[in-house]
């Protein structure tokens, strides 16, 4: 096994990460291995130095790849090094210290609560299977802020409908458990029996297609978009954009900020503090449009 394939099953099976992510650092690892091979004829992991990691950066920059992914795989061959260095293989990391290309740190989108209200609220899906799972679909991700992979991974058994709680796999397969709205209930049960009635069995997944199968990643975002379309003229419209919202939502009416850390499942308060960038962005329109001398010299 090489020390490559020996890594990836290190993130798999030990740290735990989601197919997803595996999947970004097996293919940022595969570019840097093929820029070494091409530069020095072989790829030895002992002998690549700061200044082969550094040409490779060069590459990546003037092929236009954003800086954002250029940090990204840098990043992941970073991880793969310090992961050499743990079992020994290598004695120094050669990422350590290499400069990288600013990133422009970006705001989350998110849609405004009187559209998710309009899209949820007034008959704006269809009540065949299809609307029934698709509003359920939606609801679900802005009511208790998911990602896709804990929402297709969603059991029947997940939903404790008396206390309004849903259980989830996170990242790393940490559970948490998550209040969610009361009108779930309702949508649980319409699609739960439009789905029974349709395909005439029960199924392991609690989400799924008009044949019976477990909703895919680009269906989820075919409804996610779709839907999004009728009440926002926003550019990106994905699950992650109902995340964004849900997260911006609930610290536009006060909460925590450590409760919506631990109901997103972000391992540090960091990732969960960009929200408030958008939060405080709210606060300063609202003052601006409120406050006697709040447009003044603007």
């Amino acid at each position: 096994m090489s020390y490559q394939e020996s890594f990836i099953n290190f993130l798999k099976y030990e740290k735990r990460y989601s197919p997803h992510t595996v999947t970004a650092y097996e293919n940022d690892l595969d570019q840097f291995v093929e820029f070494i091979t091409k530069m020095v004829g072989d790829f030895i992991a002992q002998n690549v130095d700061a200044k082969l990691v550094r040409s490779w950066v060069v590459s990546l920059m003037e092929k236009d790849i954003s800086p954002r992914s250029v940090a990204r795989k840098v990043t992941s061959v970073k991880s793969f090094y310090n992961y050499l260095m743990k079992e020994q293989v290598v004695v120094n990391n050669p990422c350590v210290n290499i400069p990288l290309p600013k990133v422009r740190k970006k705001l989350p989108n998110f849609v405004e609560e009187s559209n998710l209200a309009h899209l949820l609220d007034d008959g704006m899906f269809s009540n065949d299977f299809k609307g029934i799972r698709d509003k359920f679909i939606v609801s679900l991700l802005y009511g208790t802020g998911i990602r896709l992979a804990e929402l297709r991974g969603l059991k029947e058994r997940d939903f404790n409908t008396k206390e309004y709680l849903i259980r989830v796999l996170g990242k790393r397969q940490k559970e948490r458990i998550i209040p969610y709205p009361r009108e779930i209930n309702t949508l649980l049960q319409e699609y739960v029996e439009a789905r029974n009635k349709l395909i005439g069995f029960k199924t392991e997944f609690l989400l799924v297609t008009e044949k019976g199968t477990q909703v895919y990643e680009k269906l989820v975002y075919r409804v996610v978009k779709s839907n999004l379309e009728k009440v926002t003229s926003l550019e990106k419209k994905s699950p992650h954009v109902l995340r964004h919202t849900y997260a911006t939502h609930l610290l536009n009416k006060g909460a925590d900020l450590n409760a919506v850390k631990e109901l997103l499942g972000h391992s540090n308060l960091a990732a969960t503090q960009v929200y408030t960038h958008t939060t405080f962005e709210k606060l300063h329109e609202s003052y601006k449009q409120a406050h006697p001398r709040g447009g003044k010299n603007d």
